[in-house]
């Protein structure tokens, strides 16, 4: 039994555990550029020094050694055959199954968004916004997020609202949030409305109190150096934080694969690729039947994760009982000194107001998940 799993991210390494509980014995190749795991929810942590990029990133030799998996150092360039050919800048690899689980990728089509920084995309974009609010003696500081209107699941809200909060809080630490405006865009009129119906004036709310100002519901156009353009208008900003939409990953536009309106690998409940056998997508990279809250983010893609490493084995197997992916949306969205607590199943959503004990909570969390990996 010879199974493929592509990536280093949250759900790939989650795909890699559960498949080697399952299959004791499988040969486990494991495809990704890097050797190392970064733990990105802890990337808005970086501007304030709580953490250094160092800190975030893991290398995984070790856990590829306990878990008995071959790692190639290579970027993924085709899937073929059915899904049983990865072809890659390495050269070409056979599997009898495969998890797909390489993430997606940002779409950068606005004019001017080379001007924004994309938070997420890793620990060098977060240390740029460390160094540019260090180097700010006062300003305007726009942050903000939008969506792939054709993949409404293909968004990372959540982060910048901690982006956010945490930068006001920093300012305010510092002595110096009077000499700064901060202001929250969205083309959304409520956003974080996928977190559950009441969220999005609790954020209001708490923007009001902490003088945040917001320009919502009106579609981006773009941006210049110093200038956020929407439909609804233009404003200035010294700095300007964006997190735009997600799409598939850059090899899939020309595989063979099948792709969803919003360009990402389309799957069923079982995260089996559509018309596909012994083919899993987990995390970023696909896209799923369920609830329109479902949203991309590292707890969605664990279940999806564990649930595609279940059924793989099981049909390579020849059994036919396969697991459904839980859908649930959890997040702590932390403000350096506080944590909110947002969870959302089916049936419906919890939402605890700011703690100091969810902030340490977050951290814990964070000390417990990385560890498992070194």
């Amino acid at each position: 039994m010879n199974i493929t799993i592509l990536g280093t991210g949250f759900a790939a390494l989650t795909a890699i555990k559960q498949t080697r509980k399952q299959a004791p014995n499988a040969n486990i190749t494991v495809i990704a550029p890097r050797e190392e795991f970064v733990y990105m929810p802890s990337l808005i942590w970086i501007p304030s020094g709580l953490r250094k990029g160092s800190d975030l990133k893991i290398n995984l030799h070790n856990f590829f050694n306990r878990q008995k998996v071959e790692f190639i150092e290579a970027s993924v360039e085709n899937i073929t055959d059915g899904g049983r050919t990865v072809i890659t800048t390495q050269g070409e690899y056979r599997n009898d199954g495969l998890i797909i689980a390489s993430g997606g990728r940002f779409i950068k089509k606005l004019p001017g968004i080379e001007h924004a920084i994309t938070p997420c995309e890793g620990i060098a974009a977060a240390e740029k916004i460390k160094s540019r609010l260090d180097s700010m003696s006062g300003g305007t500081i726009a942050i903000g997020f939008g969506g792939n209107p054709k993949e409404p699941s293909a968004m990372r809200g959540g982060p910048m609202f901690e982006f956010l909060f945490g930068i006001d809080n920093l300012l305010r630490k510092q002595g110096r949030r009077d000499q700064f405006k901060l202001v929250f865009f969205n083309p959304a009129p409520e956003p974080g409305k996928r977190l559950g119906p009441q969220v999005p004036e609790k954020l209001g709310a708490m923007m009001a109190k902490k003088g945040i100002e917001t320009h919502l519901g009106n579609k981006m156009v773009g941006f210049e150096e110093t200038t956020v353009k929407t439909e609804g208008g233009e404003f200035h900003a010294d700095l300007i934080l964006f997190m735009p939409g997600m799409t598939g990953p850059a090899w899939l536009p020309n595989s063979e694969l099948p792709k969803s309106e919003g360009g990402m690998i389309k799957a069923d409940m079982h995260c089996l690729v559509e018309g596909y056998e012994n083919t899993y997508v987990a995390g970023d990279a696909g896209s799923f039947p369920g609830p329109d809250w479902q949203a991309k983010q590292a707890h969605a893609a664990d279940l999806q994760a564990n649930a595609a490493a279940k059924n793989l084995v099981k049909s390579l197997n020849g059994q036919t009982d396969f697991e459904v992916f839980k859908h649930e949306l959890i997040c702590i969205v932390d403000t350096l000194k506080h944590g909110i607590l947002i969870k959302r199943t089916e049936k419906g959503t919890t939402l605890l107001p700011p703690c100091r004990l969810l902030h340490v909570a977050k951290r814990v969390f964070e000390w417990l998940y990385i560890r498992q990996y070194k």
